[in-house]
């Protein structure tokens, strides 16, 4: 473990949940601790201070955001560093097509045909909008099938059907070491959650 702290920049709550519940067990292990902030709703000027103060301490932070409309990611990040200039495009992690296309890609074939989901092979290209039309009907909230997903999440089928899903964790390291050598499947992850800190914009760290 590092003396490091590592901030994870998100742009709402489902990132918040999908971030909290995935990827914190696997990688909180490493720094003296890991800390979720949203910055959608923060005023680029202090989004900049935060960053700024971040590299001042020494600790490393990532900046998770949509593709949306960008025509690709290289676009995507340069949109960042537009935004926020004090931004390494290094840190900048985009997500393919939005973060609901990780929480879909997640469901293996089994679990979807138990909640009665048509998955589709590869949701590289799910939108918002596209997810919400796979909600089953028993589900009276789009947070309870979020939540849903989440306890039945698998990464080996994450890292199959979305490619930005697979390549984050690839570059963090992060894949079991059986999916990471051979592609072989393995367990569902997302258990207890390690202890983190969230912010959500009133009082960041190190203001």
């Amino acid at each position: 473990m590092t003396e490091r702290r590592l901030y994870i920049l998100l742009e709402g709550n489902d990132d918040e949940r999908f971030f909290g519940r995935i990827i914190l067990p696997l990688i909180a292990h490493r720094y003296r601790s890991v800390r979720l902030i949203k910055y959608a709703c923060l005023k680029r000027a202090r989004v900049c201070k935060f960053v700024k103060s971040i590299r001042r301490t020494g600790d490393e932070y990532l900046l998770v955001t949509d593709i949306d409309q960008a025509p690709g990611v290289k676009a995507k990040k340069q949109m960042i560093i537009e935004r926020f200039c004090v931004v390494d495009p290094a840190t900048v992690v985009v997500i393919i097509q939005e973060i609901e296309s990780w929480y879909l890609a997640g469901l293996d074939a089994p679990d979807a045909a138990i909640l009665g989901v048509n998955l589709p092979a590869t949701t590289d290209h799910v939108t918002k909008e596209e997810f919400n039309r796979t909600i089953p009907p028993q589900y009276d909230s789009r947070i309870a099938y979020m939540l849903e997903i989440l306890s039945r999440f698998s990464i080996p089928s994450a890292c199959r059907r979305n490619r930005s899903f697979r390549y984050f964790m690839d570059r963090e390291r992060l894949l079991p070491a059986g999916l990471a050598a051979a592609g072989a499947p393995g367990g569902k992850e997302g258990g207890t959650r390690p202890d983190a800190t969230l912010y959500h914009g009133e009082h960041l760290p190190n203001e």
